[in-house]
């Protein structure tokens, strides 16, 4: 074959990796002597180019470059013949192909719209033009060139650069041949011509840390889900009940998979009587003592525990039982790890360009630039891609406080006010309405959650209204006073019996879970029963009538693992749960199980009662029998209402250690008499079985009964 030399300025660029586009060089060409055919190939020995009957060797340019022409007019389909020292390769050549992503995909990321991203950015095993393989793309504006270097072409890039598509800042390379299960990573060339090795920002899958490559992969998952799904945006989340069981699947169980949960975890949640599950972060993360909160694989579940297949196979059999799932999700900030996001393609790119924007000071991670629309939309699609992909329930959105305000953990001089001389952060705001109204209208029937510890006023009002948009607001303020206020020893209980009702005056200016989570039972706060004072009997005691005292209180509920049974130990992502609590060979296990089973009744008792979930947002289904009147006595008694004419529930806690005979509190008119359905101080639960009638008549407008020590009873109409 004639040979054609490559031209010096490209063999060049192609060589040091910053050629623009590589398929203006490599391929097949037409000219009027004939049929240009480009390839490099690092370590080949010989290429020759077969197209049916034609064999034809390329001529070896040296440093991988084969060249020749054909004696044709049209470019063939043809295939290359790579001989190597101990093999030979027949493949599709990768330079022949047209792009692999269309006008629409990128007109729609260049605006940042692009709500399937996840389907048009990172490795998509699919045919094109006939052919079998996967399509590498990655958007890395700055890069001088980009190739991609995996475990099908040993680790060496250099013959496989991907090409610029336009001003989109996409780069794009199909690649036949690979499949499912390969590994991969981006070698980006930064504007210094420096080079730098990157996974894959929306890889599906992940080595398994602390490896670090992306794993090309496609979903085979069948659900078996749709009558959950069919059902689950009956009722808007403000007016159902939502119990929610908070836990860290890595040490749940330690050591078992995603399957393996899915034949433990459901039957557990089930028998506990939880609504929901709400999962600490799972996307991919390297460091576990993060607790999943420092995210590097935003798109794909942590390796640790299985496939993403595998996560789904847990998902379903979490429907299948009936409860729901929430994942927390992290859209506030990213690790530095260099093999990741941080600088991505030699300028900052994900977070914002402004070094005091960028840093968070509280974790040593890089915030979010939410001013740009790329990385708006790398966010908001990835909260749609959990929810479609994976059929999420719910997102709990992790640390929006500091992603609302510029000062956030900053001092004066540390931050730069926005446009209109104010400290909130526009561009986080304007982010995080875009991403609730792109979730909720393409996924009906899901949730967002936000922890957000401030006074921001609007977070959970609509968007359309003004307000971020959200679902549901952890009360961050209720979990910090009431805990105040089981601290302290009863004799002085009645100084801080505000800390205890305060909740009430702004109970209605959000739709709120009242959290227990894993950051109150680490880091030295102790664990939900060793917060309580009193000996050990007393400590359980102060417990259960606590969690009564919760599960009656506006608001959803929600409770972390290892707390429903007592446990007195601080959590600990090593170990787990103290499950040995449980045996029955351990003496004190009566103990612990008594808890359980008190938080398995306050469940059942709480899904059966429409008056404790329908009207949490609403005045109308609460009202103060005993507030603030009963600080002396450390009482507290109110009731709830349903909207659906339902019974009524009463409920009363006696926060002090002593029995309280005859107490008398003024009730409504139209209940004669009450019904005791509950009281956290019976044998079973570990208490100390103070007779309480089972009814209780009315006297004129005043109920007389007996409250027994550190103890909530709940009552109902007869």
């Amino acid at each position: 074959m004639t040979p054609y030399p490559t031209d010096p300025a490209d063999r060049e660029r192609l060589l040091a990796g910053t050629h623009h586009d590589p398929h203006g060089v490599l391929g097949a060409h037409p000219t009027a002597e004939g049929i240009v055919v480009r390839a490099l190939r690092p370590y080949a020995r010989a290429v020759t180019v077969v197209a049916g009957e034609l064999s034809a060797a390329l001529h070896d340019e040296g440093d991988g470059f084969f060249s020749g022409l054909l004696p044709l007019k049209d470019v063939p389909e043809y295939r290359l013949k790579v001989t190597y020292e101990a093999t030979v390769l027949e493949t599709d050549d990768p330079y022949r192909l047209l792009p692999s992503l269309g006008e629409l995909d990128l007109h729609l990321i260049g605006e940042g719209r692009h709500e399937r991203l996840w389907e048009a950015l990172g490795a998509e095993p699919m045919t094109h033009q006939g052919v079998s393989g996967t399509r590498f793309t990655v958007w890395a504006p700055n890069a001088r060139g980009v190739r991609v270097a995996g475990s099908f072409n040993h680790w060496d890039g250099t013959g496989f650069p991907l090409r610029s598509l336009g001003g989109s800042g996409v780069w794009e390379l199909f690649v036949p041949g690979v499949g499912e299960g390969e590994l991969y990573k981006f070698e980006i060339t930064r504007p210094d011509g420096s080079k730098t090795l990157r996974a894959d920002p929306l890889a599906r899958r992940t080595q398994v840390p602390p490896e670090t490559a992306s794993v090309v992969t496609r979903s085979a998952y069948e659900w078996d889900d749709g009558e959950w799904l069919s059902r689950r945006g009956a009722r808007p989340a403000h007016e159902a009940p939502l119990s929610v069981y908070e836990l860290h699947l890595a040490s749940w169980r330690p050591g078992l998979t995603y399957r393996e949960l899915a034949d433990q975890l459901p039957s557990y949640v089930a028998d506990l009587g939880s609504t929901h599950v709400e999962l600490m972060p799972v996307a991919e993360h390297p460091f576990g003592g993060s607790w999943g909160y420092q995210v590097t694989g935003f798109y794909a579940p942590t390796a640790r525990l299985g496939t993403p297949d595998d996560f789904k196979f847990l998902i379903d059999a979490l429907h299948r039982a009936g409860i729901g799932v929430i994942m927390d999700w992290v859209p506030a900030h990213f690790p530095r790890d260099e093999w990741a996001l941080a600088e991505f393609d030699g300028r900052p790119l994900y977070e914002h360009a402004d070094p005091q924007r960028a840093a968070h000071p509280d974790w040593g991670t890089l915030e979010f630039d939410y001013g740009r629309r790329e990385v708006r939309n790398f966010l908001v699609a990835n909260a749609v891609y959990w929810c479609e992909e994976f059929h999420i329930d719910a997102l709990r959105v992790d640390a929006v406080a500091s992603m609302l305000y510029l000062d956030y953990s900053r001092e004066p001089g540390e931050w730069t006010p926005n446009e209109h001389g104010g400290r909130e952060n526009l561009d986080a705001v304007a982010f995080l309405q875009e991403m609730n109204a792109t979730v909720y209208r393409r996924v009906p029937g899901v949730v967002t959650i936000a922890e957000e510890s401030t006074a921001w006023d609007g977070v959970t009002r609509p968007t359309d209204a003004g307000g971020l948009g959200f679902g549901l607001k952890w009360n961050m303020g209720w979990m910090h006073d009431s805990l105040s206020y089981m601290s302290h020893d009863p004799v002085h209980r009645k100084h801080h019996h505000h800390e205890m009702t305060f909740s009430m005056v702004y109970a209605y200016s959000e739709n709120y879970v009242l959290p227990i989570s894993h950051d109150e039972v680490v880091h030295g706060k102790r664990s939900l029963v060793s917060k309580m004072p009193g000996d050990w009997w007393q400590q359980r005691a102060n417990l259960r009538a606590y969690l009564a005292f919760m599960w009656a209180h506006p608001g959803k509920q929600l409770l972390f693992m290892g707390q429903e049974f007592a446990q007195g130990a601080e959590w600990s992502e090593a170990r787990g749960p103290d499950w040995w609590l449980l045996s029955p060979e351990y003496g004190a296990e009566p103990d612990h199980r008594g808890v359980r089973d008190l938080v398995r009744d306050l469940n059942t008792l709480y899904t059966r009662t429409p008056a404790l979930w329908q009207r949490d947002t609403d005045p109308a289904g609460f009202e103060w029998l005993l507030g603030e009147a009963a600080a002396e006595d450390n009482v507290l008694a109110f009731l709830r209402r349903g909207s659906d004419g339902s019974p009524p529930l009463l409920s009363i806690s006696n926060f002090s250690p002593v029995v309280r005979a005859d107490y008398t509190i003024t009730v409504p008119a139209d209940v004669p008499a009450w019904e005791t359905c509950l009281t956290t101080d019976a044998a079973r639960y570990g208490g100390s079985d103070v007779p309480v009638p089972d009814v209780t008549k009315r006297t004129g407008d005043v109920i007389r009964l007996t409250l027994p020590p550190l103890s909530t009873i709940w009552l109902r109409p007869t």
